[in-house]
């Protein structure tokens, strides 16, 4: 049933960049509603990696994305966010006292900021022109992704594909299949050198396979049961596999969606951003994360935490106006759970519908 929502901020991604947000938005006391068009919290880390390390997270020299995930969850919990998943950002209107956002499940949400927090917008992965493809999906033996290692144990698996997803995935599940083939259609590969040298140093020592320069060509099997893939040259040379499972990493098809609409300056698929404050163009609206573009940018989650505390205290004033921030740190401070003006620190209260 669609929600009507009053709130101080809406967050649109539940990703960890999102999550952040809900924490730094709670530690100032502004009540968050976060949207996802995933059932779940996550983004990424949970729907494309989440078994696969992060080592670049201050404090973790190595966590698992579900992990950090749940902690990001954990840290945000004290604020009470309200999530409402399985629905996408449509619409966003403005009013006198800030906005109404609108989602395809007929959800109005008023606030007086919004973060967009949307990674690169929705995303879905770039599947390969093969015959016979849905079928192989609909039975889980062609995968975009490795939602459980344990699922590949003594199976025989081909990964497609040369960043850095093909090449993790295929060391790490090189450990516990019964045979793991790479295919690329040429040497070089795009992941991380250290990665692609560690590849090519297992290919060496045969753990794996190396099948270069080949792509894919087609799928055998019967019943959704996968029994080959078959692989062809430039040339026209083909060679057959044998294989339970086919992981094709081709990378992501990104979207904006409805947000490419509302009138935001783009920087091609990204939202520009002012570096200092991280709002776009439209006052009161902020861009986080991946989606956020200015000059000097890196994309890795840790600069989109600090992205969120960024945004938090610039939006401060636009949620109280007239009351000082008065900043402290955490450490003196504590986490807030003492009422906040409006209702109880962090809680998104339904207004009814």
């Amino acid at each position: 049933m669609p929600a009507t929502v009053e709130t101080d901020v809406a967050i649109i991604g539940a990703g960890p960049v999102g999550l952040f947000a809900v924490f730094e938005c709670g530690m100032l006391r502004m009540r968050c509603a976060v949207v996802d068009a995933l059932d779940a919290i996550g983004g990424q880390c949970t729907a494309l990696y989440p078994e696969k390390p992060i080592f670049d997270i201050p404090a973790h020299p190595q966590i698992g994305a579900a992990e950090l995930i749940e902690r990001l969850e954990r840290q945000a919990a004290p604020f009470t966010p309200l999530y409402l998943l399985g629905r996408r950002a449509e619409s966003l209107r403005e009013e006198a006292e800030g906005f109404v956002l609108g989602t395809s499940a007929g959800d109005s949400i008023r606030c007086r900021a919004v973060v967009i927090a949307a990674g690169a917008g929705a995303f879905g992965p770039n599947r390969p022109p093969l015959a016979r493809l849905e079928e192989f999906e609909a039975s889980g033996a062609v995968r975009y992704l490795v939602a459980r290692r344990e699922d590949f144990r003594g199976k025989r698996v081909v990964i497609a594909g040369g960043g850095d997803s093909a090449v993790d995935w295929a060391l790490s599940l090189k450990q516990i299949a019964a045979r793991v083939t790479v295919v690329h259609r040429r040497p070089k590969f795009r992941a991380a050198p250290e990665s692609a040298a560690q590849l090519e140093a297992a290919a060496a020592r045969g753990e794996l396979e190396l099948a270069i320069p080949y792509q894919l060509h087609g799928l055998e099997g019967e019943d959704g049961r996968l029994s080959a893939v078959v692989l062809a040259t430039l040339k026209g040379e083909t060679r057959r596999v044998e294989a339970d499972h086919l992981l094709a990493f081709f990378g992501l098809s990104m979207d904006l969606g409805p947000i490419a609409r509302w009138g935001l300056a783009l920087d091609r698929h990204h939202i520009r951003v002012d570096p200092a404050t991280c709002e776009t163009t439209l006052p009161g609206v902020y861009a986080i994360g991946d989606v956020a573009a200015y000059p000097g940018k890196l994309k890795l989650i840790l600069q989109g935490f600090s992205e969120a505390a960024m945004a938090a205290h610039a939006m401060h004033a636009r949620v109280f106006p007239g009351q000082a921030l008065h900043f402290e740190y955490s450490t003196t401070k504590g986490v807030p759970l003492a009422s906040a003006p409006g209702g109880q620190a962090g809680v998104a209260a339904p207004a009814g519908g």
